[in-house]
């Protein structure tokens, strides 16, 4: 599938996404939107993609929602069906997002504010730099936040830092970020994606299922008790021993001394 709002690269199992607005700071139009649901639907589909790279183009990372261009053509239209959908436009992106299945980096290049600092959120693992900076923003337009903020930031970096930043709206760069959990890893801006990109070929190395699983294992740990996730777990694990030719893999790559090479089977 092509796309004309953003850039879809994939090479040795890895998806780069890269959002390519530059002049708007890729902030999500309506047609941008439509694309990030088109391009999430098309990677949890391929067998080829292992893990997720999303990044920016330009100076910006996304700098939120874009609702003062023009609207997309006709038979770009959701249909009704989608619009009795009670989720906003936003709330689909972040579902779309979040639900993947294959790891995801975002590798934040630069500002990442309002919706944009919610994909951020929305992905698994967050690289930045010494340019980047995250920006709540909706309560400077009398908003309370969307596209899954309230859902992500706090599980994050803790209750009181995440109100901190939305009932703020205060700037937090890259050396703040990295110490309150908000980015895992600080590289310089030079090679930001390329470090994003190594740190994604290291998790698309592993057996995929296993990844896919222990990702989805952590996303439900969020809303289970002890004992569901307790169950929940060993579901985990027999879901990745349907790949039974990567366990048989792992074992002789061990007893052989050499490194595996897992096909996802």
């Amino acid at each position: 599938m092509s796309y004309e709002n953003l850039v879809l690269e994939v090479a040795d199992d890895v998806a780069t996404v890269t959002l390519n607005r530059p002049e708007k700071l890729n902030a999500l139009s309506r047609a941008l939107q439509l694309e990030m649901l088109d391009v999430c639907a098309e990677l949890k589909g391929r067998d080829d993609v292992r893990a997720v790279v999303w990044t920016g183009a330009g100076r910006g990372f996304c700098s939120g929602a874009d609702l003062t261009g023009p609207r997309p053509a006709a038979e770009q239209e959701p249909g009704w069906q989608q619009m009795m959908d009670e989720d906003s436009w936003v709330g689909r992106q972040a579902r779309a997002v979040y639900f993947i299945d294959k790891p995801s980096i975002a590798a934040v290049n630069g500002v990442a504010a309002g919706a944009g600092m919610s994909l951020a959120l929305a992905c698994d693992i967050r690289v930045g730099s010494e340019n980047t900076r995250f920006k709540t923003v909706f309560i400077e337009r009398a908003l309370a936040p969307d596209a899954g903020m309230t859902y992500f930031l706090p599980r994050i970096v803790g209750t009181g830092n995440a109100l901190d930043m939305i009932l703020t709206s205060r700037t937090v760069g890259a050396d703040e970020a990295l110490r309150m959990g908000l980015l895992q890893r600080l590289v310089p801006h030079d090679s930001l994606v390329a470090e994003a990109q190594a740190l994604a070929s290291q998790i698309a190395a592993f057996p995929p299922l296993a990844a896919m699983m222990s990702k989805r294992s952590v996303q439900r740990s969020l809303d289970h008790g002890i004992d569901d996730q307790l169950r929940y777990e060993i579901r985990a694990i027999e879901i990745g021993r349907r790949a039974a030719n990567d366990a048989k893999e792992s074992a002789s790559a061990f007893v052989e001394k050499r490194a595996p090479r897992y096909t996802g089977h």
